[in-house]
């Protein structure tokens, strides 16, 4: 088995990858297969400065965390508050919010093509497994800029190269004051990349928090930029 990474070293390794929960072993050393939902992305867990952010789950989920070696301790987790209609989501989400709390140990191991792997242990011996994968900042070597981009919804033609009878996003961009107050609305223009994990539902308008990133050595045919979801601010279905 490979040697788990130093301890002074887990703080770096855990805040620049997000982390995929690949399987999980309940406290009887069984195989649990609440984790995995058919057609929906894995539970992923972000480490940022002090905080715990869990993504994929109904609500929006954190929870302060105190890294001390190996050992982890986590504050009871909040979330927002938003009905989710599907039933086995919000269990998986209640699952979650139940299990944190419980976190004791933290290990990271080297992977293949050297991405880690972590287990996260648990006090009544359960555990789950995850994959890291760098996260937009690691990649792209910035914090990236942070806009709010309205999406409409339904897409659009567009001409996309070679591509064929294109459907492109419509976006604008929307500014809000420091105390989160809309101060403006820009034109709708049509999008011609996609936002890195966001998943457009036609009928449905969104506004999202978005990052985005200065590509390095672009090609001549390829954008600037990288556009990744960092929330989803509100939704509603357009009839």
């Amino acid at each position: 088995m490979p040697e788990p990474f130093p301890p002074a070293s887990l703080p770096g390794a855990v805040q620049s990858h997000v982390w995929d929960v690949t399987s999980a072993v309940d406290s009887q050393g069984r195989a649990a297969a609440y984790w995995r939902l058919d057609g929906r992305a894995p539970v992923r867990l972000q480490f940022d400065k002090g905080q715990l952010l869990v993504r994929n789950l109904c609500n929006a989920v954190g929870a302060a965390y105190q890294l001390d070696g190996h050992r982890i301790q986590l504050a009871r987790p909040t979330s927002t508050l938003r009905a989710c209609p599907d039933s086995a989501l919000m269990a998986l989400e209640q699952q979650v919010l139940a299990q944190l709390p419980g976190a004791q140990r933290l290990d990271l191991l080297p992977g293949g093509a050297s991405q880690p792997r972590m287990v996260l242990h648990f006090g009544d011996g359960s555990r789950w497994e995850l994959a890291g994968t760098p996260t937009p900042q690691t990649l792209y070597g910035s914090a990236g800029e942070r806009l709010f981009l309205e999406v409409a919804p339904q897409r659009a033609a567009c001409s996309h190269g070679v591509m064929k009878g294109a459907q492109c996003l419509r976006v604008r961009e929307i500014r809000y004051s420091a105390d989160g107050v809309k101060q403006s609305e820009g034109p709708w223009s049509l999008f011609y990349d996609e936002i890195q994990g966001f998943a457009h539902e036609s009928g449905t308008r969104t506004v999202l928090r978005v990052n985005r990133f200065k590509r390095q050595n672009v090609p001549a045919d390829a954008s600037a930029y990288a556009y990744v979801l960092d929330m989803v601010v509100e939704t509603e279905t357009v009839r």
